[in-house]
């Protein structure tokens, strides 16, 4: 049972967002809910006083978000508020408005507390290494920037460069105008002169950007790339090739061009040139060649923050600090998986990967794939057991997995859904829409996977070691605890996909007792 439900709000410029997840004794989260409204504070411009219409819309958000959150029975609601509300003269009025109307308090933080909240989130979410990388969150007031690895947060700053201030204080003309563009860079050189020295300390070369500016960048440049705009933009990456080609054209086009482009969402389509004049800058400033893409962002680490300090043990994180081995565990844990079956095929699996190299030649990717496929190949029993290697497809595909790419989470789902019954087939709606590589990596995992589940048919790990033999035929010698009957009956009967990806039959499964 969840320890605790708590919602996190994120009252940034633009938009309040939020959202309300189940914290674990054990560290870990589960996301419940979410609700983003947009609000776009500072319409007499950041820093100055919130007009009553701001006020207005400010707190019919966030009656919006008490409402859900009474309704989802949430204990406590953590508010933090940025830029637009914390330089506002009458800012303390805004919060005081909401303790009386709604009964709960926001806390404006300083930028370098975004900052830090962020590269926490970021942390988390994604798939990082020790090389450093640089993190850009660009909100409507100000941008954060933080200097991260997957280990530690380097250096964190804020800066007033958000796009509805630049938009507010330097675009007048539709479409921008040159001069314009000029003033806007001219200006985020002199911000970020301080940044230089620290990036040349590091020396970061992927640019990693979160919140919805960000977002809505990477969407429209995963449409301008041919690419579906349902994919998960988590982990989504792109080159500074294609950036500049696509700010070539977008930057030349007026509201009514921009507001048709595919990805962007219409309500930022009046302050996301800024934005786009950032990415530029940054890029060519640095010498970045590389972006990806976060989708989580404060509000993450605003619950990560509160879990860091109020639960014992943070069991989950320390037992998986890898963003994606913790995020396939917090799966698993969720579907009461059989652990020591799925652990012993997951070892079964990568040993055969290993010993059948010479004839898939997948690399290492592949590898950690198949173990965390094989890991998860049975969590659909939790929805029945009936078709199970469906449900299990179905719940990959759908739990927001943290760290992999959409294609990664693809193929996974897929070979978990092929370890039993049929292969795969182009009548299989769902695999018949995956490109013809992922297909070809999914066909020799799987087969992988079928042959190693078979090994372990009785589901009591009773093969101890094996090894394998390639001459004219592949044979295969298992060492057993007892009676191997049942193993080499599973392994002979799911033998077909390796045969035809070795090119050659399996001869047998020969077995003797320990």
């Amino acid at each position: 049972m969840p320890a605790k439900r708590i919602a996190a709000i994120d009252l940034g410029t633009n938009s309040f967002h939020a959202i309300i997840v189940d914290v674990h004794s054990d560290g870990r989260y589960t996301s419940v809910d979410a609700l983003k409204e947009m609000v776009t504070l500072g319409s007499n411009g950041v820093g100055k006083k919130m007009s009553r219409s701001d006020i207005k819309r400010g707190l019919d958000a966030l009656r919006k978000i008490k409402t859900l959150c009474n309704h989802r029975n949430v204990e406590k609601i953590i508010a933090f508020a940025t830029s637009a509300i914390r330089e506002a003269p009458n800012g303390g009025d805004f919060v005081q408005l909401v303790i009386d109307e709604l009964g709960f308090k926001i806390q404006p933080i300083p930028g370098y507390k975004e900052a830090e909240l962020i590269g926490h989130a970021v942390m988390h979410g994604l798939s990082l290494d020790v090389k450093p990388a640089l993190v850009m969150d660009i909100g409507g007031g100000s941008t954060e920037f933080v200097i991260l690895n997957k280990e530690e947060l380097f250096y964190m700053v804020s800066r007033k460069i958000g796009v509805s201030r630049m938009s507010s204080d330097y675009v007048k003309e539709d479409p921008i105008a040159k001069n314009e563009i000029e003033a806007i860079t001219k200006h985020y050189k002199k911000e970020l002169n301080m940044l230089a020295g620290q990036i040349d300390i590091h020396k970061p070369d992927v640019l990693i950007g979160s919140s919805g500016t960000m977002q809505n960048i990477a969407s429209m440049i995963a449409h301008h790339k041919g690419l579906s705009l349902n994919i998960t933009l988590n982990e989504f990456e792109y080159s500074s090739e294609d950036f500049h080609g696509f700010y070539k054209e977008f930057i030349k086009l007026n509201r009514k061009k921009r507001i048709q482009t595919p990805g962007l969402d219409e309500k930022r389509v009046d302050f996301i040139l800024p934005g786009l004049v950032l990415v530029k800058f940054v890029l060519e400033k640095f010498e970045i060649k590389r972006i990806k893409t976060s989708v989580q962002a404060m509000r993450e680490g605003i619950i990560i923050e509160y879990i860091k300090s109020n639960v014992k043990g943070l069991k989950m994180l320390d037992a998986y600090p890898g963003t994606r081995e913790r995020s396939v565990h917090e799966l698993l844990k969720k579907y009461n998986w059989p652990k020591k079956h799925s652990r012993h095929v997951a070892s079964i699996a990568v040993k055969l990967f290993d010993d059948l190299y010479t004839y898939h030649k997948l690399d290492r990717n592949n590898r950690e794939l198949l173990e965390y496929a094989a890991l998860m190949h049975d969590i659909g029993y939790h929805i029945s057991n009936k078709k199970h290697h469906k449900h299990s497809l179905y719940i990959i595909l759908n739990s927001n997995l943290k760290g992999f790419t959409q294609d990664e989470i693809e193929i996974m789902g897929h070979v978990a859904r092929y370890h039993r019954r049929s292969t795969p087939k182009n009548r299989h709606e769902l695999f018949n829409a995956l490109t013809e590589e992922q297909k070809s990596r999914i066909v020799h995992l799987s087969a992988i996977l079928r042959l190693a589940d078979g090994l372990d048919r009785s589901h009591y790990q009773n093969v101890i070691s094996f090894d394998t033999h390639d001459k004219d035929k592949l044979r295969i010698s298992i060492v057993t605890m007892s009676e191997p009957e049942l193993e080499i009956w599973g392994a002979m009967r799911k033998r077909e996909m390796v045969e035809k990806m070795v090119g050659k039959p399996i001869e047998g499964v020969s077995a003797r007792n320990s």
